[in-house]
């Protein structure tokens, strides 16, 4: 699993953002963006900001390092500003921490962008089924001269069907992707030409699924131990990956 960081300050809340993450110090003397487990758009978020995360890096994209944030509420007791200490206070035990990139810069159009990692990101998110990196929000980031992926919980939307229990993976496997306002968008023509050389195997998402700590893993109707709802999790995306009815542009195999 990822590696567990003990949040030791909280520095400023980022107001961009709907569910209103903020930037911490951790005990490894690092510098994080948290992603509250307390936020309203629950632990199911930050279960897929790692295990696409984890599938951008094996496909070679850049992201950044991500860790669990053990949190004390009782931080929430210097805090002026009531709703980072409502957030705060909701968020006890393990959050996510993405490592803060300083410096770097939002997403500056398709020419900041090799061709090979615009097409790469683009079949990440048709496999997973990213409906955000669209050019009012891209999720992209320059730094040191590299475009890094960010913000991967609008992917994997199957598990938020799974109140009443683990839900058939055959249909998020046919589900087609609609690249719609996607950033990349223009580069569909050259989509199945990456997705031939891409060598992504069971094993990759097996690999992935294992970075997510147990204590996000909740448990649902059929699936009560993290095993079992990491096993949900593999067999959709194992299911996804044997076909190519989701590609845009490409015919089911």
């Amino acid at each position: 699993m990822i590696e567990t960081v003990r949040v030791t300050r909280y520095v400023t809340p980022l107001r961009e953002g709907g569910s209103l993450p903020g930037i911490v110090e951790g005990s490894d003397l690092g510098t994080y963006v948290c992603k509250f487990r307390g936020a309203g758009q629950g632990v199911r978020v930050l279960v897929a900001e790692v295990i696409v995360s984890a599938l951008a890096t094996r496909l070679g994209l850049r992201t950044p390092r991500l860790v669990a944030l053990d949190l004390d509420p009782e931080i929430a007791r210097y805090e002026a500003d009531e709703e980072v200490q409502d957030l705060l206070n909701a968020s006890p035990g393990l959050n996510l921490g993405i490592d803060f990139l300083p410096g770097a810069f939002g997403y500056e159009g398709e020419a900041s962008t090799p061709a090979e990692v615009a097409l790469r990101i683009l079949w990440l998110d048709a496999f997973t089924a990213n409906v955000d990196r669209t050019w009012r929000n891209p999720n992209l980031l320059l730094w040191h001269g590299d475009a890094w992926v960010i913000d991967h919980g609008a992917s994997l939307y199957f598990h938020h069907a799974w109140s009443a229990g683990v839900t058939d993976p055959a249909r998020f496997a046919a589900q087609p992707w609609d690249v719609g306002d996607h950033v990349f968008a223009a580069y569909i023509g050259q989509l199945a030409s990456v997705d031939a050389a891409i060598d992504l195997t069971d094993g990759d998402l097996v690999a992935a699924v294992a970075d997510v700590p147990d204590a996000w893993l909740e448990a649902v109707p059929g699936a009560d131990t993290p095993e079992q709802l990491r096993s949900a999790y593999v067999a959709f995306l194992s299911a996804r990956l044997a076909t190519r009815a989701w590609l845009p542009g490409a015919s089911a195999a």
